[in-house]
């Protein structure tokens, strides 16, 4: 069943789950005259008034039932979080009934003029490295957008092109998850990337292998650059096992000096050694270190990322600075709150993972790690064991926080913990305060919770929110020294 040539009116389509995907897919999908029926696990009040937009418009809404395929499906598109285990799934197999994705779906109804896509994917850092690269694109003078994984629908950016009155977009930043590429198998990237790789969404995916193989997907097809990170030698191997286009490249990078079809950084600047004319004796400066905002290490290597897809695309290095200097992070990723009797306060509530909690630990010398919540079935002892001697304190919270004080208590017995056995509105705050008693001048209070909020918190925007609310009251509490 290919896109462009499906004749899309009388196609019984079933769309697989409401919210942030399905609801634009199955809106697209009428509009294209297909007979549409949703079918929707959940059954609440959000549910029940997005079937009432849905059936306005001739969608057939199915609440409280995911598991049932519909008679006569033709095909299912599938929201990005049902695990390919449902029912749902095993009965469309049965039937021979192709499953897509909402990126797939999207990928299939581009025209024959549209814009390629630059995408991103890896267990963290995706968002950033998309706003840093769309914000790059932008000051080279490109129409772009950043969308996918990121709150915007690619569908939705794909059909904007589409409509009669519409300025063509020149290339899109597309973030894509592990998940949306499991059930996008036609997708093929001018470049990509896959940031890193560790441990997450097992439970999703059934395997360390089976999360590593979706990511890879990104590098299928790929027609100018497969970017890999030097220090992650797994996203290497991706690239190896991708079959891509002939004459397409393998681009490194790496926070030290670059070799060849790399780029790095040298004396305090971004160089690009892949696309310059020369690369054994060439090396072109893009930017300094510090036009990175913040310059720690994790997001100098998404900056460097970024930059690889942008000048894989032709873009100069002016605008790879431009772009860097332009460019804002968004909340909760190491974002400074405030200094508080010397004492600074970071919020990387977004660290929703070891490898990403990992990641800000480093980025600080002296730390009182505030930790915990929904673990997701990951293990902390390598996490623990490479911050220990970075920990002035710990102060945990949550559903899993047993979980990490054994680690502590295994890899960093003699560094003080805190551990809050409460849920209420006012654990983060008591979590605060008890990480300000353990820190001294100098220190760093860092919310980097390598876990999941949902135990305690709507999400991790939520927390980090509660979090630097939290910080603003001790603050205040301090004679306004909060800064």
């Amino acid at each position: 069943m290919g896109g462009g040539q499906v004749n899309w009116a009388g196609t019984r389509v079933t769309v697989a789950g409401l919210g942030v995907s399905g609801v634009p897919a199955a809106r697209v999908l009428r509009g294209l005259g297909a007979r549409v029926t949703v079918v929707n696990d959940g059954d609440d009040e959000r549910s029940r008034q997005q079937a009432a937009e849905l059936e306005a418009l001739g969608v057939t809404v199915r609440l409280g039932d995911g598991a049932t395929l519909p008679e006569s499906t033709e095909l299912v598109v599938t929201t990005p979080g049902w695990q390919p285990d449902k029912p749902l799934f095993r009965a469309a197999a049965e039937a021979g009934v192709p499953v897509w994705g909402d990126v797939e779906l999207a990928w299939r109804l581009r025209g024959p003029d549209a814009a390629p896509w630059l995408a991103v994917t890896g267990t963290n850092g995706k968002t950033t490295t998309v706003r840093m690269l769309a914000a790059i694109l932008e000051a080279a003078g490109l129409r772009t957008a950043a969308v996918g994984n990121i709150g915007v629908s690619v569908l939705d950016a794909v059909l904007a092109e589409q409509r009669e009155d519409a300025e063509p977009y020149d290339v899109l930043a597309v973030e894509l998850s592990s998940y949306q590429l499991h059930w996008a198998p036609s997708l093929r990237a001018h470049s990509a990337t896959v940031l890193n790789l560790a441990p997450d969404h097992l439970d999703w995916h059934g395997s360390m292998e089976a999360y590593a193989a979706d990511k890879g997907r990104i590098y299928q097809g790929n027609t100018v650059a497969c970017v890999y990170n030097a220090a992650d030698k797994a996203t290497e191997e991706l690239v190896r096992a991708a079959d891509v286009e002939e004459g397409c490249r393998a681009i490194g990078f790496t926070l030290g000096p670059p070799a060849p079809s790399q780029l790095g950084v040298v004396d305090g600047i971004l160089v690009d050694r892949a696309f310059v004319a020369d690369r054994q004796k060439q090396a072109q400066e893009l930017a300094e270190v510090s036009d990175v905002n913040p310059p720690v290490p994790h997001n100098i290597a998404n900056a460097l990322a970024a930059a690889a897809l942008a000048r894989a695309y032709g873009v100069e290095p002016r605008a790879v600075r431009d772009g860097l200097r332009a460019f804002r992070p968004e909340p909760h990723r190491i974002a400074r709150v405030a200094e508080i009797g010397g004492v600074t306060y970071i919020d990387d509530s977004k660290a929703t993972n070891t490898h990403a909690a990992e990641a800000s630990l480093t980025a600080y010398d002296s730390v009182v790690w505030i930790a915990g919540g929904l673990a997701k079935g990951a293990t902390f002892d390598e996490l623990v064991a490479a911050a220990s001697g970075r920990l002035r304190g710990a102060v945990l919270m949550g559903a899993d926080r047993a979980l990490i004080r054994e680690a502590l208590t295994r890899h960093a017995p003699d560094v003080p913990v805190a551990e809050l056995d409460r849920t209420d509105t006012g654990a983060m705050a008591a979590a605060v305060r008890e990480a300000a008693a353990l820190a001294r001048p100098g220190d760093t209070v860092l919310l980097a919770p390598a876990c999941a909020s949902m135990d305690m918190f709507v999400n991790y925007g939520k927390r980090g929110e509660a979090f630097a609310e939290a910080v603003r009251e001790l603050g205040a509490g301090h004679g306004g020294q909060g800064r």
